[in-house]
């Protein structure tokens, strides 16, 4: 039977011993029946366990049911390998893709732990990262023609904190025609709402810290990718050696946060317009970013390529550092943090947070500028919201 993607979300399966949801199996190690058994195992002749490293039953399901959300509507599953965090998940698809001397295409406007690990991290291991401004195709078209170094093409979209969008479907087409691959950050959005893989890319990157886990209690990463032979091969010798391995606690904590992640994101999108529409009309506020509003530059591509606009939004207000500072201390409900996709609303600063090991004047050229304020908005009733903002502003 053919589920929607709703019901994929939801539905747990069929279990040992008649559990009826997913049960928590934290063994290190796994048994084998016989030495030829366990030879068979080793050698890919026959599924199994060995080691909680490589693989684990609780940790599998949930991987599984993410490649199901992701490629929804794809003749053939991709495959899915969830990781300690989504960093771990960028490090081990990069280090599983590139060697000494490969050169990474990307955009302005990356989280601030994704721009720190291609300029310092891989930088090291002599990995550069080219930056060009992905709304100009001609000039990402250009930079692929002229620079055979380039190895692969990572976006993020929407992006951290500005909400920029990339043509996901545009890009894929010259990765496809210069011969690249392609990866992209799905995070803000989640495979409820944009399927990157429909639209060409090779690999999609979460944070499932964030909306799919949604109650701010684990931290993960997940790597999907359709080169199932590649996933199987190299992706999975480099997940093994780099340890990248989630845990069965925090995959059954995922699991049980999917299961309401329609409903979420549903009230997310809701409150985040109605906020979006009230910060774009008051007079302390000089510039709002949000998907759905028209007279955004990127609502059509978000239009184009997502189901809705997401819970995300940013903005600036006209009094800058000095008062997004006094904004932030005056809030009552609203929570100052990082992170995202919680059940209630978060409120950051990424100048001074999630960005601040980003150079400043990089920071200003890709728009995040000292005064911006990041919001995800949460599922708690808008009206409040609303109150808790119009006091603090």
């Amino acid at each position: 039977m053919k589920l929607s993607k709703e019901s994929i979300c939801v539905q747990s399966g069929h279990f040992p011993y008649q559990a009826h949801t997913l049960p928590i199996i934290p063994s290190s190690t796994y048994v084998f029946d016989s030495a030829e058994h366990g030879m068979d195992i080793f050698t890919n002749k026959q599924k199994g366990y060995i080691y909680s490293r490589f693989n684990n039953p609780t940790v599998d399901f949930a991987a599984e049911k993410i490649a199901a959300l992701e490629g929804f509507g794809m003749d053939q599953l991709p495959a899915c390998y969830l990781t300690s965090s989504g960093m771990s998940a960028l490090s081990t698809l990069f280090l599983a893709l590139l060697k000494p001397g490969d050169k990474i295409l990307s955009h302005f406007s990356l989280y601030g732990g994704t721009d720190e690990l291609f300029h310092r991290t891989l930088k090291a291991l002599n990995i550069e990262t080219v930056i060009v401004d992905f709304d100009d195709l001609n000039a990402v078209e250009a930079t692929l023609k002229n620079d055979k170094a380039i190895a692969h093409i990572h976006i993020e979209t929407p992006a951290n904190p500005t909400l920029r969008c990339v043509d996901i479907q545009a890009i894929a087409n010259l990765a496809k025609q210069y011969q690249k691959k392609l990866s992209v950050d799905n995070t803000f959005a989640t495979p409820l709402l944009q399927q990157p893989l429909l639209l060409g890319a090779d690999f999609v990157i979460h944070s499932i810290t964030k909306y799919l886990n949604g109650h701010g209690t684990a931290v993960g990463g997940a790597v999907i990718g359709k080169d199932l032979e590649w996933m199987d091969t190299i992706f999975k010798k480099a997940f093994r050696l780099l340890g990248a391995a989630y845990n069965p606690f925090e995959a059954w904590l995922l699991v049980n946060g999917l299961k309401t992640l329609p409903l979420r994101l549903r009230q997310h999108t809701a409150n985040a317009k109605t906020l979006a529409e009230y910060l774009n009309k008051h007079p302390k506020i000089a510039t709002v970013n949000y998907l759905a509003l028209s007279d955004h530059p990127y609502h059509n591509i978000a239009k184009k390529q997502m189901e809705d606009f997401g819970g995300m939004l940013s903005f600036e207000l006209k009094g800058g550092f000095e008062a997004g500072t006094q904004f932030l201390n005056k809030l009552q409900l609203c929570v100052r943090a990082v992170s995202l996709g919680t059940c209630d609303t978060l409120v950051s600063h990424p100048a001074s947070m999630t960005h601040i090991g980003v150079p400043r004047e990089d920071r200003i050229k890709y728009g995040i500028s000292d005064g911006l304020i990041r919001l995800s908005v949460g599922i708690e009733n808008i009206q409040d919201i609303l109150a808790d903002f119009e006091q603090a502003l």
